[in-house]
């Protein structure tokens, strides 16, 4: 049976209504209304692009639109997460930067947070997005959750070790952490090939093969991109990279404008998650924005390895237009 339209905006106000204000969760509903728990999802989403609910942060609405739906359209995603831009200016554009990448990571940790489900075990990259989003994870419990480290370790001068991130997005969720035991990237292959082989070290990379989720953004291949800026690839290897064709970097690896692997010496280097196993989770959630991703993070959608997008509104225009052109 069809719910007449009136009917079916009450339903969604009122699923809208339990979930963001009473607090129940997508399950809780899915028990109350005899539905399924993707049943409840589709009636969340309904609720934000009819705009019978929209939901604010700092005065900043996320409600998906026309957009989101041509977006998920168009890259085969499940949901797309959209945020509208600040009205006017916020101080110097250095301030109105930081604070549109705050904005991204809060919604992307709400996102997260709704996505994730009992027994899910996520995948936790590394970055100056990730780094943000983990600061905002809203505090919760999901029963059984696990969270792992997809990289290995390392230092940076602008951000914790990406151990650190895995460690407080679990913390925030109440969660068991799993993290890399090893550095993100060693001096030479044989040392890298090495340190896999170590029963420790190799049972924490099998771990990885069997995730249910996988949360990441993405970096452009200049020769300032957060993999330089941190020392696992130097200006030169980025360089040659995308001589190679790479246009965008995921979790220390590089991907071509079609998503595919480019291979290079620093992959031997690396001790972390690989881009086909991240591609065979394929239930990815890619936190990014900015005109400088839009060609790295329409690889990794049309790569297929995210299947939840959180953007902003001028990020996902473009990415709507790369994808048509």
């Amino acid at each position: 049976m069809t719910l007449a339209p009136k009917s079916h905006d009450a339903l969604l106000a009122n699923v809208a209504l339990l979930y963001y204000k009473e607090g129940l969760t997508q399950g809780d509903i899915a028990r109350r209304l005899g539905v399924s728990r993707p049943t409840v999802v589709a009636y969340l989403r309904q609720a934000r692009e009819f705009g019978i609910v929209d939901i604010r942060i700092d005065g900043l609405s996320f409600a998906t639109s026309s957009l989101s739906r041509e977006l998920r359209a168009a890259y085969g995603l499940s949901d797309v997460f959209l945020i509208d831009e600040p009205p006017g200016p916020a101080g110097t554009p250095e301030e109105a930067s930081r604070q549109a990448r705050r904005q991204l990571a809060q919604v992307g940790a709400m996102a997260v947070f709704d996505l994730l489900e009992p027994g899910d075990s996520l995948g936790v990259a590394w970055g100056q997005t990730i780094h943000w989003l983990a600061e905002e994870m809203p505090r919760g419990t999901i029963a059984g959750l696990r969270v792992y480290q997809m990289i290995g370790s390392m230092k940076s001068r602008h951000l914790p070790a990406a151990e650190t991130l895995a460690i407080r997005v679990a913390s925030s969720l109440n969660a068991e952490c799993f993290t890399l035991h090893a550095p993100a990237v060693l001096s030479n292959r044989d040392i890298a090939d090495a340190l896999r082989r170590e029963p420790v070290i190799a049972e924490q990379l099998r771990a990885l093969r069997s995730l249910s989720k996988t949360l990441f953004s993405v970096g452009n291949v200049a020769d300032d991109t957060q993999l330089v800026q941190s020392g696992i690839a130097t200006a030169e290897d980025v360089r040659g990279y995308a001589r190679r064709g790479a246009v965008g970097v995921l979790s220390a690896r590089f991907i071509d404008a079609d998503g595919n692997p480019v291979e290079g010496e620093l992959d031997g280097r690396i001790i972390g998650m690989e881009l086909a196993d991240i591609r065979a989770v394929g239930n990815g959630v890619l936190v990014s924005s900015g005109h400088d991703k839009v060609a790295a993070m329409r690889a990794a959608l049309v790569g297929g390895y995210a299947r939840y997008l959180v953007t902003d509104k001028s990020t996902g225009e473009e990415l709507l237009d790369a994808k048509q052109a």
